[in-house]
């Protein structure tokens, strides 16, 4: 997430879509930060992540108590946030 990103914005959008605890999105989006930067590390240009292989990964920490549907709907309002505010898009 670039540093332009504001992260309390993000989470309060989440929360609106999802009515999600904000402490069970911080930790979603800290897991997703994480695994992203891992699989940055390892290729050369572009990126093209798998939301399921990060679901996976996410449902994999052991502090994440959410249930797999639950942790793609917060995935799914961040990319929504992400899109319309012009930090991410889908690969065709």
């Amino acid at each position: 997430m670039t540093a332009s990103l504001n992260e309390k914005e993000l989470v309060q959008f989440i929360i609106g879509k999802t009515k999600a605890d904000p402490k069970q999105i911080e930790l979603v989006l800290k897991h997703e930060k994480a695994y992203i930067a891992k699989i940055e590390q390892s290729s050369k240009g572009e990126v093209d992540i798998d939301i399921d292989d990060v679901i996976d990964h996410i449902l994999s920490r052991p502090d994440v108590k959410l249930s797999e549907l639950a942790v793609d709907t917060i995935l799914e309002a961040e990319m929504e946030y992400m899109m319309k505010n012009g930090f991410a898009g889908y690969m065709d």
